[in-house]
């Protein structure tokens, strides 16, 4: 049956080497009954969400799978074009933090700014960039919206012009949970690794890797 109009198939043909080809009813879309290439089954979108968030890299996904490298960063991209942003509840209390990572050499630093909910530790929102107040306040504006009713972060001085401080809070131990949650991202993303040859060629990579890691 198709996965896209549910209708049956039938018999249409050959490839060009000899297999036997079938075709939708409605959609009309053309299939083979076996393909020779591991990327073209169904299920290998789901395994290279898998690896990712068990800590492999692109060359060792590519590996695993039998595929190329470029349809595994093909892949990357298209899965997570797919993916949504969570719907944020109003009325909750937050943590945000920023983690260091660097872009195709050690001396393009860049900074993944994100905040998730204190209470289900659910990432609600992120971006990746230079750790500046546009960068921070793509998130923070998003936090503010959600009208939280606390907002933890450390000491770094961009938040206190960012955050209104009737709920801002610095104190000791409040993001004990985002700071973990910066522990598991460099465990389980090997890109984020430290001491690692893996590293982000683009910010487009980096950001589809973490969509892929946060909201699937």
């Amino acid at each position: 049956m198709c996965p896209y109009c549910k209708s049956s198939c039938i018999r249409y043909g050959k490839s060009s080497t000899g297999k036997e080809r079938f075709r939708y009813q409605t959609c009309k879309r053309t299939h083979s009954k076996e393909y020779f290439y591991p990327a073209c089954k169904h299920h290998i979108n789901n395994q290279i969400t898998q690896f990712i968030k068990e800590g492999c890299g692109i060359r060792s996904i590519s590996r695993l799978l039998k595929i190329g490298v470029s349809t595994v960063l093909r892949r990357i991209l298209t899965i997570s074009k797919e993916i949504s942003k969570p719907p944020i509840l109003f009325g909750k209390e937050y943590e945000i933090d920023e983690l260091c990572t660097y872009i195709r050499n050690k001396k393009r630093k860049r900074w993944i700014v994100y905040a998730i909910r204190k209470d289900t530790g659910e990432v609600t929102d992120f971006t990746v960039g230079s750790r500046t107040n546009n960068t921070l306040k793509r998130v923070t504006d998003t936090i503010i919206l959600s009208n939280a009713s606390k907002i933890c972060t450390d000491k770094l001085p961009n938040y206190r012009s960012l955050l209104p401080s009737s709920i801002h809070n610095t104190k000791r131990y409040q993001t004990n949970r985002i700071e973990r949650k910066n522990l598991n991202l460099r465990t389980h993303l090997k890109r984020l690794n430290r001491r690692t040859i893996c590293y982000s060629k683009s910010i487009t990579m980096l950001t589809a890797c973490l969509k892929i890691y946060f909201w699937t």
